[in-house]
């Protein structure tokens, strides 16, 4: 199976959808035969992480790209907010990308050199693809997806939209409206959903092609040193967030709701990544008189935050608006128990057996059934044992980047042969 990969985004140095992107694109290469387009920005990345040059084709559109990133970041105020706004302008962009993927690649479609094209990255449901259409009128077989997004702002954290500035998402729906929406969907042979959210919001006409699978997985070598773990000492228990530090990603609440824990010295923070509200969570916790109980890490490399998963007992990660909570399954494949709210991506990944949920709700309400569940778990520790091993069962069942490259690879066939569509056993 010959398989052209179109992953703008990807890069194994960067974070969030550019990590999703090169993970993703590189696991599928292990089991068909692909090529990867990316953007030029990506190259030196791909090289150091040993990618055949021959094995991918890096697409310079960087005189359209980098002008309208800069005008994105002016409107946002910088980077870290506003990220409606930089999804909206780089969806121009990837229109310029996809015109020169098709220069460089329609007539090897159109020749059948190709089974199938799979468009990986972006992972937004917004942005639309010209190259599907032509794909098809082609012969040929085109996967869209993973795509994820839409999640609605919960109502009781307006506030937190507005510090945000999220200003562009109330009118998000027009993306609808965009020359190819319809056609990018009508045309693909399948579409691959991450997210309930994403799924509701899919026309009816278009659910028949469409298979739910999470955008995230792990590294398989994560999941072994859940041996090497040590319990949790003298009922002290040891707690971790990582995520940037913006409101909607709720670190505020988890020193908030640990507070008391953190005063009786029943508990520890470690607060991994930063971001425009490190200097007003510091002061918070101060306030709090929990400074010497927190400490913030700033941003840390992949294997140091894994390290810290390792040595901690809960992942504290209150998000109000996370669409995929790539961060909740390594925390799970470290054997770190995860405690949530139960709205958008890591809802979706955690389950009862594995980790502890608390329903959306006022700011006020999340931080008092957060504190029940901490004091709960300083109670019982020994339920935190069954979780760890639940949870990385689940994820070496079907959240590891090797599982995920099988799952695609049955996408990709059931797009070529038919027969019963794919289903992974994932939904919630």
């Amino acid at each position: 199976m010959r398989v052209l990969i179109i992953a703008e985004e990807a890069n194994p140095e960067w974070v969030s959808v550019p990590l999703v992107g090169w993970s993703t694109a590189s696991a599928i290469s292990q089991v068909v035969d692909a090529h990867i387009v990316t953007q030029v920005r990506n190259e030196e990345a791909f090289l150091r992480a040993g990618v055949d040059p021959n094995a991918f084709t890096a697409i310079d559109n960087e005189a359209v790209a980098r002008p309208l990133g800069r005008l994105a970041n002016a409107l946002r105020g910088g980077d870290g907010r506003g990220w409606t706004m930089l999804a909206a302008f780089k969806a121009f962009a990837y229109r310029s990308f996809e015109k020169a993927v098709w220069q460089r690649f329609g007539g090897a479609i159109q020749r059948g050199e190709f089974d199938v094209v799979h468009r990986v990255t972006p992972l937004s449901p917004t942005v639309p693809s010209s190259i599907a259409r032509r794909t098809r009128k082609a012969g040929r077989s085109f996967i869209l997806g993973p795509i994820n997004g839409g999640l609605p702002w919960p109502k009781e954290f307006r506030a937190a939209r507005h510090a945000e500035r999220e200003w562009l998402s109330y009118v998000r729906g027009v993306h609808r409206l965009m020359p190819g929406y319809r056609s990018t969907r009508a045309n693909a042979s399948a579409i691959i959903v991450a997210s309930e959210a994403t799924l509701a919001q899919m026309p009816s006409r278009y659910l028949d092609r469409c298979i739910y699978l999470p955008e995230n997985a792990v590294n398989a070598d994560r999941l072994p040193q859940l041996s090497v773990r040590s319990s949790m000492p003298a009922g002290c228990l040891r707690l971790a967030f990582v995520g940037r530090l913006v409101p909607y990603k709720g670190c505020d609440m988890a020193i908030e709701s640990a507070a008391p824990l953190l005063r009786a010295g029943l508990a520890s923070l470690d607060v991994v990544g930063d971001g425009p509200e490190r200097q007003a969570l510091e002061d918070l916790a101060k306030a709090l008189g929990v400074d010497s109980a927190v400490r913030f890490r700033g941003w840390l490399s992949h294997s140091d935050v894994h390290e810290h998963m390792l040595r901690s007992d809960v992942f504290l990660f209150p998000s109000i608006r996370e669409f995929g909570g790539g961060a909740v399954l390594e925390a799970m494949a470290a054997g770190c128990v995860p405690l949530i709210v139960d709205y958008g991506g890591p809802g979706e990944l955690v389950t009862p057996e594995t980790g502890f949920c608390v329903p959306i709700g006022t700011r006020a309400a999340i931080v008092a059934d957060l504190l029940v569940a901490l004091q709960e778990i300083q109670r019982m520790p020994q339920k935190l044992d069954q979780m760890r091993i639940a949870g990385q069962d689940r994820v070496r069942k079907s959240f590891t980047w090797e599982s995920r490259a099988d799952q695609i690879r049955r996408v990709y066939e059931w797009s070529l042969n038919g027969g019963a569509k794919p289903d992974f056993g994932l939904r919630s």
